[in-house]
């Protein structure tokens, strides 16, 4: 509900209609879709005697996991490169992060997360399972049911390792290097306040990248073999914990979006107080 808050408030304010405010839309509706690929399921699990899924289900829901990991994780970027343009090189931002420029890095990171994943479930599907068919987790990640295959997982676990760790990496080196110019460039400002008025709009997406890239690097990167029970509680982070706390981080911390929260909700009381009272009219009548 808190990310469906944010995108109605970035689409009814026309104050909000920026490279950054899109992005951060875009990020809010991935999010809602990644949760709902997870969260539902593993509820229906929890609260059920019949704790199963089909292999089927299992690799589709395997598949749109790491799609809209994957456009997470590059929408993260896309919002350092927004943030490094607007701080560097601000007399050229409008001209440098035109609808061009935001569609072509929104089209990158959507078709490049469909085609990640999409090698991920074909090698998965190559793979033969005549053992053990419980998965230690509560949802079909990678490396659990890698672990249930009887056979070799060789070429699954380079490919994870090498392509799989590229597509991560990619995206955070892109961030990495992006703050490494806007601190650069922050510290060259003479006045204190101009200094925390630039810290101020990039600590939101900081403290997400923290969090969703902290727990991605402890789970995904290292060997199978040590996959363990706190590897499944980690991945909670990225999966649940990132996805719920965006809302709120980018509205406390923001004044555009929280003026942009405060019209959207007011419109809603309005909305409510005036069916409420259209029913009642029809109640009591004349």
């Amino acid at each position: 509900m808190g990310n469906v808050v944010i995108i109605l408030a970035i689409h009814s304010d026309p104050q909000l209609q920026t490279p950054m405010y899109f992005f951060l839309s875009v990020l809010s509706f991935a999010d809602i879709c990644y949760t709902t690929v997870i969260v539902p399921r593993m509820l229906v699990n929890l609260l059920s005697e019949k704790k199963t899924i089909s292999y089927g289900e299992c690799l589709a829901q395997m598949y749109f996991f790491l799609v809209f990991g994957n456009i997470d994780s590059y929408l993260l970027a896309a919002m350092a490169i927004d943030r490094y343009v607007a701080i560097c090189n601000p007399l050229h931002y409008a001209t440098v992060m035109n609808d061009r420029c935001c569609a072509l890095l929104l089209a990158f990171s959507v078709t490049f997360s469909y085609l990640h994943s999409l090698l991920h479930v074909l090698l998965m599907n190559q793979l033969t399972f005549c053992a053990s068919n419980v998965i230690q987790h509560f949802f079909c990640d990678v490396n659990p049911v890698l672990k249930l295959s009887c056979s070799p997982t060789f070429v699954n676990e380079v490919v994870a390792m090498t392509e799989g760790l590229a597509s991560v990496v990619a995206p955070f080196t892109c961030i990495v290097v992006s703050y490494l110019r806007i601190f650069i460039a922050v510290l060259r400002i003479p006045s204190a306040s101009g200094k925390r008025k630039a810290f101020s709009t990039c600590s939101s997406h900081l403290t997400i990248v923290t969090l969703f890239y902290g727990s991605i690097s402890y789970v995904y990167f290292q060997p199978l073999s040590s996959y363990t029970v706190k590897d499944r509680i980690a991945t909670i982070n990225y999966t649940v914990l990132t996805s719920m706390l965006n809302p709120f981080i980018y509205s406390l911390r923001n004044k555009d979006m929280k003026r942009g929260l405060e019209k959207v909700i007011n419109k809603i009381k309005y909305q409510i107080d005036r069916c409420s009272s259209t029913k009642a009219n029809k109640i009591h009548g004349p």
